[in-house]
């Protein structure tokens, strides 16, 4: 890729940032980081330096950088730098600029050569540059010298890889020409962390002052010591150039002079020199773009479809439209209602997971919570027949009875009938709650509108506490209604005779037992199933454990899982009652407890059977449930006062055994009754409600609603637009627009640029071994010699396509190493060794002509 395309891929992806800028967003295409990387005054400073085109970094001999330089390019229509440190100051003389980071240094690090990973954050600003970030990172030095400390090689080795490990950092290894490449420190720190060489180019500068008769051309044409992506020569400015104020324009045109005039480069000139680098780089950056494009137009595509059903609402706008407010409130008033008949009704879109809300939270009313509250005003069996046995002596009086009277009957049963009416009324209140509940969740769509969301949701509360009322009134006449008249001839009680032999059978059940299978079938009818914890058990044997439960009329029973397969035990339900067991400080489990109320054991040697739920409302359903069989709340309270009260007034009468008999006869009488009262009111409390309450304000919504909006308030005022859904409205629009062009530019750069393959690997073995047996070094291979034998066919004479490519720095397509028509080493016994990629052949001498010992004209 050339710097041509290199300029139309600036502005496209300048553009690109720039649409998610505008709307306060990141864009998601970001450019790699490149890191130099090398040794003490290896001329790191001046290769970053040329890449940027400006001449500001400190220079000079010894440890120059001592922190790191993050440098940060963003592209501007003016040029200026601008310091983290120093907000708000612009610096557009960049020999200032390189005083100040010679200050900065000297600030954090002393005087005297001290070093510190604090880095120094430098933004500039240009039209000339890439949105790209720079890394200038500290020398590898292993003797301290001045103020740094013992373990300087350890310290700068670490800051060095704290940023050339990121996978989006391209590594520029630095290694002087005039050095021993075999122990380049910058080669082997890269090799550790991109063992692929995909992001490693190996760069060799000081090649101006290598000693009069050498040259490192095997290096360059990358048969010495080979990297994947292979080396590039440059030649920086010299400090007498920098004192003599020589710019980089000028520095950059004897760079090509001497490629092109050295006997030794001439043939690869156009793969060597700063331009080349930058090339080379481009190329990378190219390739990553083009990498990262497939998933960032998935990304935008994605963000474009999400938005692009509310976006086609709001092209149509028209604020001047003086229908656009009439139709906005009929389709506001139209959406809520059918909202609230989904949530009522239930439908598959838009379903809550994390809670019951709507109708589910109703029916939960309906058929748990109103039996639940139904069964827990249970009476207390011995105030109970205490009010019996009262009833029956007032009803005689001072006569002694000797038939059981039928108004002691009625009296109980009427008192246990109008203890119905707590329950129901809590129902409509619950059911109220809900239906305001759902009316709140169904005007959130209308908060783009505030007053109408305010209305609405006023006028439709309103009308909900208003059927409240009429919903109550209907249930108290429900309730009169079965106290005016005790139908004893319903087809379900009992009566009078069936209760005396009840009575005489009373203390039979217990002798006979839970036979299990060998109940009615009434009594095995399942009642609840599901998982529950056995906490007290648990702990004795190394923690809780969870069981399969099932709840029948008469037993409760455990299994290992939900298929019912193998029963652990099972538990009659005879005289067990539950209760409440604080929540432990440890566990988030919500506790319940069943136990004996004869002081036996509930289970092998437990008197408390502990059992746990995730939630208090699955305790709450549980304890229902075991209600509906006949395992009570524990009153024990209620118990003991009963029990005082009674010894208090045990002197005032005797319960003699005809007393006992006639009590025991209406006791049964009245729970008969209760039954059949109770059945009753469960079936006929849900219906009226749903009648009076739940349909009518369905039928309101649907019918009434819009006209009381419309007479409440203005139109103009109730369509009042929010400014936040204003601003919402806006910046959708802009978003939009922004993705639509950012994949309209993803296309160009698609177009304008091309992607070139990574270059295969080579045999880099030696950057492993070279601490136990180095290769020779570059500086010691060029000597000409006329005895010498022959390493190479001629170059500077010959035709420059003889000479393999190096590869990846050329535009077309990357070439294999491998030699040429004529192979390149005469012998096995060559001091540089063959390149891995040569296959073996018989040691003889090539057919060329040895290289003349003064090289080409």
């Amino acid at each position: 890729m050339g710097n041509r395309e290199m300029e139309e891929l600036i502005p496209l992806v300048n553009r690109l940032q720039d649409a998610f800028s505008a709307l306060g967003q990141s864009c998601l295409l970001e450019l790699p980081q490149i890191a130099v990387v090398g040794g003490q005054s290896a001329g790191k400073s001046s290769v970053l330096e040329n890449f940027v085109g400006r001449d500001f970094l400190p220079r000079g001999s010894g440890i120059v950088t001592r922190r790191p330089l993050v440098l940060q390019l963003v592209t501007s229509k003016t040029e200026y730098a601008e310091f983290l440190h120093c907000k708000g100051r612009k610096f557009t003389d960049f020999d200032e600029v390189r005083q100040e980071i010679e200050a900065e240094t000297d600030r954090v690090t002393g005087m005297n050569k001290g070093i510190s990973s604090i880095p120094i954050n430098l933004r500039v600003y240009s039209p000339h540059v890439l949105n790209l970030t720079l890394i200038d990172l500290p020398g590898i030095t292993k003797v301290p010298v001045g103020d740094q400390p013992q373990d300087i090689e350890y310290q700068i080795r670490e800051m060095i890889m704290q940023f050339i490990t990121r996978e989006n950092c391209l590594i520029l290894a630095v290694t002087p020409a005039n050095t021993d490449l075999a122990n380049s420190d910058a080669l082997k720190l890269a090799k550790e962390v991109d063992p692929q060489g995909l992001r490693t180019i190996g760069v060799i500068t000081k090649l101006d002052l290598m000693d009069e008769g050498t040259d490192a051309r095997d290096v360059l044409e990358n048969k010495l010591l080979p990297l994947r992506r292979g080396y590039i020569g440059v030649v920086n400015r010299s400090q007498k150039d920098i004192d003599g104020k020589k710019d980089i324009k000028a520095a950059l045109l004897a760079e090509r002079k001497f490629f092109l005039s050295h006997p030794g480069y001439r043939h690869i000139a156009d793969r060597m020199g700063t331009p080349h680098l930058q090339k080379v780089l481009n190329q990378q950056l190219t390739n990553h773009i083009r990498d990262t494009l497939p998933s960032f137009r998935s990304k935008l595509q994605g963000q474009l479809l999400s938005i692009e059903h509310e976006v086609e609402a709001y092209k149509n706008f028209k604020p001047e439209d003086p229908t656009r407010k009439t139709k906005a409130l009929l389709q506001m008033v139209q959406q809520f209602s059918v909202d609230f008949e989904k949530r009522i009704e239930g439908s598959g879109d838009q379903v809550d997971t994390l809670e019951l809300s709507g109708g589910a939270k109703i029916n939960l009313i309906f058929h748990e919570r109103f039996p639940f509250e139904i069964v827990k005003m249970e009476f207390n069996e011995k105030e109970l027949r205490r009010e019996i046995s009262y009833a029956i002596k007032n009803i005689h009086g001072i006569r002694t009875g000797l038939f059981t009277p039928d108004m002691a009957f009625e009296a109980i049963v009427k008192k246990q009938i109008v203890k119905l009416k707590g329950p129901s009324l809590k129902s409509v209140d619950l059911v109220m709650q809900e239906l305001i509940n759902t009316v709140k969740k169904c005007t959130k769509k209308l908060a783009n509108f505030p007053r109408l969301c305010e209305e609405t949701e006023r006028i439709v509360a309103n009308h909900i506490r208003e059927r409240e009322g009429k919903t109550k009134d209907q249930v108290l006449l429900l309730i009169d209604i079965q106290l005016s008249y005790i139908n004893t001839n319903h087809e379900d009680f009992i009566g009078f005779a069936n209760a005396q032999q009840r009575s005489s059978q009373v203390h039979k059940k217990s002798a006979v037992g839970n036979q299990g299978t060998n109940l009615p079938p009434s009594r095995q009818i399942v009642i609840r199933k599901g998982w529950l914890t056995i906490n007290n058990i648990g702990i004795m044997k190394g923690g809780s454990k969870e069981y399969w439960f099932v709840l029948t009329a008469e037993s409760l029973s455990w299994y290992k899982d939900d298929e019912e397969k193998e029963k652990k035990y099972m538990l009659p339900l005879d005289n067990l009652k539950v209760r409440d067991v604080e929540k432990s400080f440890m566990s988030s489990k919500h506790i319940f407890a069943l136990f004996n109320t004869e002081q036996r054991n509930v289970y092998k040697d437990y008197r408390f059977l502990e059992l746990a739920c995730d939630s208090q409302e699955d305790v709450d359903s549980w304890k229902a449930s075991l209600l509906r069989a006949g395992v009570y709340p524990d009153k024990s309270l209620g118990n003991n006062k009963a029990d005082n009260d009674e010894s208090g007034q045990a002197e005032n009468f005797s319960m003699d055994p005809q007393l006992e008999r006639q009590v025991e006869t209406i006791r049964n009488l009245v729970d008969s009754y209760m039954s059949i009262t109770n059945k009753c009111i469960r079936d006929l409390i849900p219906k009226t409600i749903m009648h009076l309450m739940i349909n009518n304000v369905k039928d309101f919504i649907n019918s009434e609603l819009l006209a009381q909006l419309y007479s409440s308030e203005d139109q103009n005022t109730l369509m009042e637009e929010s400014a936040e859904q204003a601003q919402h409205r806006d910046e959708m629009l802009r978003m939009y627009q922004a993705l639509k062009e950012a994949l309209v530019i993803i296309g160009d750069i698609n177009s304008a640029t091309v992607s070139t393959p990574a270059p295969p690997p080579v045999d880099d073995s030696w950057l492993q071994h070279s601490r136990r047996s180095p290769p020779p070094s570059p500086t010691n291979q060029r000597r000409p010699t006329l005895n010498a034998p022959p390493t190479r066919p001629t170059s500077g004479r010959g035709p420059a396509p003889a000479i393999p490519s190096p590869g990846p720095q050329s535009g077309a397509p990357p070439v294999p190493f491998r030699p040429g028509p004529l192979p390149p080493f005469p012998s096995n016994s060559d001091a540089f060794g063959a390149p891995p990629q040569v296959p073996s052949r018989p040691t003889r001498a090539p057919p060329s002509v040895p290289r003349s010992a003064d090289g080409p004209p």
